[in-house]
């Protein structure tokens, strides 16, 4: 058997409930998502290593134990492609650190916009190489609606992210590594869509890939967490970045893989600087001006596109 098999989801018979479940997994994954940059402003102190590690790695590791019982019972076919699982767990490993560093050197907005609306097209890119898949004129201008309307919240946004050392250097580094984070989501998420295909469960192989990643980040965590247990606000900030938007929400990631592509599921998942934005406006206390709704309104449309395509694409 080849280490990376040609994937078979096109081919086996859907998860029960049909792509339009899995559309609404990855949108509701993607508002859980959404909730983390104002999470992490309530734990200040921490910086955005430990932030990225505590959230990804512990939510990782609790997949992995949710999971443990289809681990085990897929363990053979997980084996059998250990290369798809250790490339979507080392892109787990890095995707937090480049995603929160890229938010605290380029401003949330832009780190935010960068990461996510990378991800679509980072995400065609890997499908066309590896598997010879096309996107549709529909994905294209889903996707091209999704990322002018999040262009619009970056530029009605006051961005600026934290003063460094590195002076002018830290917000052009900040989006090179929003570019990273992008690349990164497109890769896990490409890897545990190709390992489902396989005919491996979705619990299993989310659960595996992220367990892995998980462990990747503990000697980060270790190094940089100190602060998340210095108060309690910082220990709540932890918990429920490791168990809402990490584990509960890749657990419905997972479920939209089995289901929909990857280019699809990163397409959608471009509602979550759009529920940012929002929170920053009713919880942070930001102001968004009119541009920035029309930005909103223009990713909740590009939704409708990419729904389309996800269903076309699982059904046919």
């Amino acid at each position: 058997m080849s280490a990376l098999p040609k994937s078979t989801s096109s081919k086996r018979k859907p998860p029960k409930g049909g792509a339009r479940w899995g559309v609404l997994s990855v949108v509701g994954a993607s508002v859980l998502w959404g909730t983390t940059g104002t999470a992490a402003t309530f734990a200040p102190q921490a910086g955005p290593l430990a932030i990225g590690a505590a959230a990804m790695g512990l939510g990782g590791i609790l997949q992995a134990l949710s999971a443990a019982r289809p681990i085990v019972d897929h363990s053979r076919n997980l084996w059998a492609h250990w290369p798809l699982v250790a490339l979507g767990a080392a892109a787990v490993g890095a995707y937090p650190l480049a995603f929160y560093t890229s938010m605290h050197l380029a401003g949330v907005a832009v780190g935010t916009v960068v990461s996510i609306g990378s991800a679509p097209l980072a995400s065609a890119v890997i499908e066309r190489v590896a598997e010879g898949w096309r996107s549709t004129g529909r994905w294209a201008l889903g996707a091209l609606l999704g990322l002018a309307g999040a262009a619009l919240l970056v530029g009605a946004g006051r961005g600026g992210g934290t003063t460094t050392a590195l002076g002018p250097w830290a917000s052009p580094l900040g989006v090179v590594l929003g570019l990273v984070a992008g690349s990164t989501y497109a890769l896990y998420s490409w890897a545990a869509h190709r390992l489902i295909g396989t005919g491996v469960a979705s619990r299993a192989a989310m659960g595996s890939v992220f367990g892995l990643g998980g462990l990747l980040l503990m000697p980060v965590l270790a190094a940089n967490g100190a602060p998340l247990l210095e108060t309690w606000p910082n220990v709540a900030v932890s918990a429920y970045m490791a168990f809402v938007p990490m584990f509960a929400g890749y657990v419905l990631f997972g479920s939209g893989l089995a289901r929909v592509r990857a280019s699809t599921a990163t397409g959608l998942s471009l509602v979550e600087p759009v529920v940012a934005a929002v929170l920053a406006v009713l919880v942070v206390g930001e102001r968004l001006p009119a541009l920035g709704w029309l930005g909103a309104t223009l990713v909740v449309g590009s939704v409708f596109f990419m729904a389309s395509q996800g269903t076309r694409a699982t059904d046919s």
